[in-house]
């Protein structure tokens, strides 16, 4: 089996070695099912809901590269690269398990960041400390590629020392996210249910689900407000000086507020901003964090994540003898915990 690849030299002189289609770490900006390893010389990248099987990879040093460009993209490929060379060649690799490694990596490190973990959308989170066992193994499983490149995925300490000891089901957290909150007499004058973008907030700190962000605007005492609540994550863990922020948009105006954790719910209140009565965007964020863009990962792409996810912890739940694409470890152990959810 082989696939045709395309090697080009980028406009500030990167080799480019990918298939058609594929994402490259050159991209003006990625979508949230990007996987990206640092190999020896150069970064690999898939793109998980296509399904690519081979990577592309942007070459800094080919010197380097060359140690494993024969075992992911061939002989033919690696000696076109040698001799400085560019066009359209088959790729047939020359370690196929080692590709599949490779890529089950880049799953690996994807996932400590993106996945899509919910007690409203009943997803089970992923074990820290077995993904890191997963990316260790996997890392040494790949050590041709990586050689010193890939960086071990950080955690916060003792994660487990902030998680609720009691959670409730996934229908009392979606319940919670959408109930009314206004006091006695108090009159709401417009609410809604909303997702926020993954990329503007760290991992573990915000359930994934697209319910997971309700607003309400509220009358009373002669002032108008905005009040906002965001259910957190299952097993959410992060520095006590984190804390993410919301902004509430309407035609005429803007309002910004930090949100406090209470339970496993973060909530704040703003003045509303002109307009609001007749409804309000809402965008969770962690300043610094992402970059206010509605060009990639929005709802459809989450959905097809949250999707994804789902059909693995089925599959984790009884694998099968596939290697090239075999369970996680934090996932069979997910899978094994899904009845919490």
């Amino acid at each position: 089996m082989y696939e045709t690849v395309r090697i080009r030299r980028a406009d500030d002189g990167l080799l480019v070695i990918a298939p058609d289609g594929a994402p490259t770490v050159l991209d003006d900006a990625a979508e949230i099912d990007v996987l990206v390893l640092a190999a020896a010389g150069a970064h690999l990248t898939w793109s998980l809901l296509a399904g690519q099987s081979l990577p592309a990879a942007v070459i800094d040093d080919v010197r380097l590269a060359q140690d494993w460009l024969w075992a992911v993209f061939g002989e033919e490929v690696a000696l076109a690269v040698d001799a400085g060379e560019t066009g359209e060649l088959a790729a047939v690799p020359g370690l196929p398990e080692l590709v599949s490694s490779a890529r089950r990596l880049g799953y690996a490190h994807w996932a400590a960041r993106w996945w899509p973990a919910s007690l409203i959308d009943g997803i089970a989170p992923l074990d820290e400390r077995l993904l890191l066992d997963d990316i260790a193994t996997l890392s040494e499983a790949c050590e041709m590629i990586v050689d010193g490149a890939d960086e071990p995925f950080e955690m916060a300490e003792s994660p487990t020392d902030q998680v609720s000891e009691t959670r409730g089901r996934a229908e009392d957290y979606a319940l919670a996210a959408g109930a009314a909150t206004a006091a006695t007499g108090a009159l709401v004058l417009a609410r809604g249910t909303d997702g926020w973008d993954w990329r503007r907030c760290p991992p573990r700190l915000l359930d994934a689900s697209e319910q997971a962000v309700s607003w309400e605007v509220v009358r009373r005492a002669g002032d108008t407000t905005v009040a906002v609540r965001a259910v957190a994550a299952p097993q959410s863990h992060f520095p006590s000086y984190l804390h993410p922020h919301v902004l509430v948009r309407t035609a005429a105006g803007t309002a910004d507020a930090a949100l406090t954790l209470a339970g496993d719910m973060w909530t704040t209140e703003v003045p509303a901003p002109e307009g609001a009565e007749s409804g309000v965007a809402v965008a969770i964020y962690v300043p610094g964090v992402g970059s206010d863009s509605s060009e990639h990962g929005g709802p459809m792409v989450r959905q097809r994540l949250r999707d994804l996810a789902v059909r693995r912890l089925r599959r984790a739940a009884d694998p099968v003898d596939d290697a090239g694409d075999a369970p996680l470890l934090a996932e069979i152990d997910a899978a094994a915990s899904d009845s919490d959810f």
